[in-house]
């Protein structure tokens, strides 16, 4: 019988029967079992084919000889066998039970006369299932005879082996023994342990054969049970394609949770044949050929379920060649067969390969762990290509996704793997969650390349909020959604953090120590400390970045507008608000109230100063011309603050809001009183128009059209005319 599949695996390999120490204890199979052509002899030695008719004839002749004397022929079968197996089972058991073997004992006698009957009856049994005849499946009570009868033959094969091997050990301490005595022996005697030696070597061979003919058989039903089975499963999975728990259908009231989970789905039914040939197999010593063959199919099984879940494989090569875009498509799916196979197909292979090899867990185990180590080490593969990528920001948080992934799998890995492998498994995958937090750390301290490289000379328009600051901020408010992850790897991480962080803004080394000392006395976790530093670095930059402005009031507004995005994205985020705090938040608010107090002061104290009184009288009496000449710088100066900062942008409306309400309240009470009071110096008609350019009212329309990134100077001129 050809035992070597055609079909091998390099993920399974197929080990020899005396390098698989998890297999059941069995008796080796006698090499007079591998094919019909060869007998043994009496010396144990094997003869060809050739020589098989001689031993055979020879045979014959002596148990004529023995018919003769005591009327009874060993090879005698009847011409009508019994149709009754299941009496035959039941003598084949007590004849083992009541068998104590003794290789001084007359061993013809210890092989009974209906041996034969029921080796004829299971080889007529085996040859109606091999034809087709009668089909597996079809009846219960069949197969299990079926089963019954291989299992007796395989017991046969081991009795006879024995024997055999027993009467070689007794045969070599005769001759020890002869040449001790000078050789005085019985001829006679000799020539009886002859004869019962050649009969129970062409007994062995005819069992030998019966054994063959059904392994070759339940191997193949084997295989096909495996491969229906496997076509028939479909695994559902219970993630979407972004690697999120979907979710499940609830089981209906005739299935039980534990069913409708259960993966890959075999039947309840083909498990259990599945078992029963699995035992035959293994106990006849085709443990290797069975286990290659559950081994093939389970691991085509997987692929089939892996390939359901859009997940192939991709060698390091490829992935570093992958563009981040379509890398970034992979991670997801990845994710959800990682989750899937952690959660749901493992647990499920295992209880599979315990009920099919149930009697043999050793091999179960063995069997489940060559299986889905295989499938970690690639799905670990994939992780550790990922992270050896080029670096980028835009990877961070898939890195922390596939982290997330991994550190929540380590601890579940005691349920899903024997004592002996958890270990290696274990360290593999922390070896490849640690590369990635380490890289996502490395990543994120980065940022601070990204802030202080940001050198343009070129301000923003307007004064409005720099996309530097819209970036940094918005990232950060991404990456605290991973706050506890980040505290997590960044304490892991903390010394390559610091070895690798190569910028610090400049103000560091001046107060590196304070800082650091400030960041022991409050207890700052690693994670908030960089971020910290983060902010500094920003504003560090965005303060250079303010002096590109000629006008000192636009800086002004310039540093209101970027701050207030700031304080305003942090408040707005309860995870980067719990890192900064309330009196980081305080502090830049009342650097806020500073800006805004030196924008009134850089942008109204000369108006403020065209309203005051102060030069005006002389001796009690207004000149005239001086009043004259503050009308016109008043409304000089108010046409030009409005030509210029109606085009000024402050895109928050509160700050907008509190801007034009703090300007209002500063300059129209002013200029109201400053009118009522000296409007009346001025003659009616030309002169007054002349001088007075606008009301009160007029002069708060007008602010209300400041910070809104619009010039309206033309418009200030059509409401004049």
């Amino acid at each position: 019988m050809d035992k070597n599949l055609d079909e091998h695996s390099n993920s399974f390999p197929h080990e020899d029967k005396e390098n698989n120490t998890n297999a059941a204890d069995h008796t080796p199979r006698s090499p007079l079992l591998e094919s019909e052509d060869n007998v043994v002899d009496g010396d144990g030695e094997t003869e060809k084919a050739g020589d098989v008719d001689n031993v055979e004839r020879e045979a014959g002749d002596e148990k004529k000889e023995e018919e003769n004397e005591e009327g009874v022929s060993f090879e005698d079968t009847p011409e009508t066998p019994p149709p009754n197996l299941e009496k035959l089972l039941e003598d084949i058991d007590k004849f083992f039970a009541a068998t104590t073997y003794d290789n001084n004992d007359n061993n013809e006698e210890m092989i009974p006369e209906f041996v034969d009957k029921f080796l004829y009856l299971v080889e007529e049994k085996i040859a109606r299932y091999d034809s087709n005849q009668t089909k597996w499946g079809e009846t219960v009570e069949e197969d299990s005879l079926l089963l019954e009868g291989v299992n007796r033959v395989s017991k046969l094969v081991k009795f006879l082996t024995t024997i055999i091997t027993d009467f070689q050990s007794g045969e070599e301490e005769k001759k020890e023994g002869d040449e001790e005595e000078d050789k005085k022996g019985d001829e006679e005697e000799e020539k009886e342990e002859k004869k019962i030696k050649k009969n129970h070597s062409v007994l062995l061979n005819r069992v030998g054969a019966i054994q063959q003919r059904a392994m070759a058989y339940l191997e193949e039903e084997f295989r096909l049970l495996m491969e229906e089975s496997r076509i028939q499963n479909k695994p559902d999975s219970s993630h979407d394609a972004k690697g999120k728990h979907a979710a499940t259908p609830e089981p209906s009231e005739n299935e039980s949770a534990e069913t409708f989970m259960d993966f890959p789905g075999f039947k309840e039914e083909a498990v259990t044949i599945l078992n029963k040939i699995a035992r035959e197999m293994l106990f006849a010593g085709y443990d290797s050929e069975c286990c290659h063959l559950y081994a093939v199919s389970r691991k085509h099984g997987f692929g089939d379920g892996l390939y359901r879940l859009g997940y192939e494989r991709i060698s390091m090569e490829e992935v570093h060649k992958m563009q981040w875009e379509s890398l970034e498509r992979e991670i997801p799916t990845w994710i959800n067969t990682f989750k899937e196979c952690a959660t749901v197909w493992f647990p499920g292979e295992r209880k599979l390969a315990a009920s099919i090899f149930a009697e043999h867990l050793s091999v179960a185990d063995t069997l489940y762990t060559n299986l889905t180590r295989v499938v970690v080490f690639q799905l670990l593969n994939f992780a550790e290509s990922v992270a050896m990528t080029k670096r980028a920001a835009e990877k961070l948080f898939k890195f922390l996704d596939m982290y997330e992934t991994l550190r929540d799998t380590i601890p579940n890995l005691d349920k899903l793997y024997p004592e002996e492998i958890v270990y290696e498994i274990k360290a593999e995958m922390t070896s490849a969650k640690n590369r990635l937090g380490e890289v996502a750390v490395l990543i994120f301290c980065e940022l601070e390349n990204s802030i202080k490289s940001d050198t343009g000379k070129t301000p923003v328009a307007g004064g409005a909020v720099h996309p530097l600051t819209r970036y940094i901020i918005n990232y950060l408010r991404l990456a605290c959604e991973y706050k506890d992850t980040l505290e997590e790897v960044f304490k892991e991480h903390s010394k390559i953090e610091r070895a690798d962080s190569t910028s610090r803004p400049n103000y560091d080394n001046q107060s590196q120590n304070e800082n650091q000392k400030s960041n022991e006395k409050e207890n700052v976790s690693p994670f908030a400390a960089q971020l910290t530093r983060l902010m500094e670095l920003l504003d560090a930059n965005l303060e250079g970045k303010a002096k590109l402005y000629k006008e000192v009031p636009l800086s002004c507004i310039f540093m209101m507008n970027n701050g207030r995005y700031i304080v305003q994205k942090i408040k707005g985020s309860g995870e980067i608000y719990a890192v900064m705090g309330e009196t980081w938040c305080r502090k830049r608010s009342t650097e806020l109230r500073t800006y805004h107090k030196n924008y009134q002061i850089e942008s109204w104290s000369k108006i403020l100063s065209c309203l005051s009184p102060k030069g005006l009288n002389d001796n009690g009496k207004v000149h005239k011309p001086v009043l004259k000449e503050r009308f016109k710088s008043f409304n000089a100066l108010f046409e030009e603050i409005h030509k210029t900062q109606s085009t000024w942008v402050v895109s928050d409306e509160q700050l907008q809001s509190e801007l034009r309400v703090s300007i209002s309240a500063l300059v129209i009470p002013a200029y109201r009183s400053f009118l009522g009071r000296f409007s009346q110096y001025l003659d009616p008609g030309r002169q007054t128009e002349k001088y007075i350019k606008f009301q009160a009212e007029d002069i708060e329309t007008y602010i209300d059209e400041l910070f809104d990134g619009n010039p309206h100077h033309q418009a200030m001129v059509r409401k004049k005319a």
